[in-house]
Parts: structure tokens; C-alpha cells; sequence
């Protein structure tokens, strides 16, 4: 099946991203206005099929020394054909985000896919995760 990616944000259903994340550990509750808000002010990714989002993700960040990845997610008819994989890749190659230098985000069951990438775990935590990017952002700090 053809999958399209897409980084533009009108192409994604905002009602069937809501329908899902209202269905998951991180999101259960969150109403359609906050998904949509959240939306507004992050970077989006996703996949369609024939229109319709079946995969997506996005990224909070200031484009130059932080990144934090949310909201990822592959519809269950759509999982196990490397979308997950390809979001991942998609976003840490994306040109607004090169200057990156530290990236964050929780999960609590994909660490594995999530390693593959440089992700690594917080000690104190079971669902923080980072990565340094390459980035030549300046400054100190984490």
C-alpha cells in the first residue's frame, strides 16, 4: 500500500488524531480543542493513505537547541510496516531541525524503537528518554 508523507499540517486529520490519542496511556481526555491547539504550535508529521492519517507525530521546538517528539502514534490496521521507523527518520532528518541539540520525549513501551535512533534512558526515570543531536546551537546546559 502507498504511503505519502507529509509535514504539512493541513493535510492532517486533526478529528482522527484526536480519535486516537484520546485512546492512549499519554493522552486519554484530551479534548479536540487541545489537540488542535497543540498541533498549532508544533511541528507535524504523519503518514496518509488515500487521504486519510494513519501515522503521526510531532515535535515541540524552538528549531535551533531543543526538540521534544509527542503525540507519535501508528493506527493498529497500519502497524508492523516500518511507519513508526519512518517518522522517526523523517523528523531527525527534517532541514528545520539540524541545529537541534538536545532532544527529549516519554514513552512508556517503545524504548526499543526509540534506541535505534540514539534515544537513550534517563536513570531515574522508566519513560524519559534523550539524545544529543549534532546541532552547533552554542550555550551551555543539558
Amino acid at each position: 500500500m502507498p504511503y505519502e508523507f507529509t509535514t504539512d499540517r493541513e493535510r492532517l486529520d486533526v478529528r482522527a488524531i484526536h480519535a486516537f490519542l484520546t485512546t492512549s496511556y499519554w493522552a486519554a481526555g484530551r479534548d479536540l480543542a487541545t489537540v488542535e491547539r497543540s498541533m498549532e504550535s508544533s511541528l507535524c508529521f504523519g503518514y496518509l493513505m488515500n487521504g486519510e492519517t494513519v501515522a503521526f507525530a510531532r515535535v515541540v521546538t524552538d528549531t535551533v537547541t531543543i526538540g521534544h517528539v509527542a503525540d507519535v502514534f501508528v493506527l493498529p490496521a497500519h502497524r508492523g510496516r516500518g511507519l513508526g521507523k519512518r517518522l522517526i527518520e523523517g523528523i531527525l532528518a527534517d532541514p528545520r531541525l539540524q541545529s537541534v541539540r538536545h532532544w527529549t520525549l516519554r514513552t512508556k513501551d517503545a524504548h526499543g524503537l526509540y534506541r535505534q535512533y540514539g534515544f537513550e534512558g534517563f536513570p531515574e526515570s522508566e519513560t524519559w528518554m534523550h539524545r544529543r543531536g549534532g546541532g552547533g546551537g552554542g550555550g551551555g546546559g543539558p
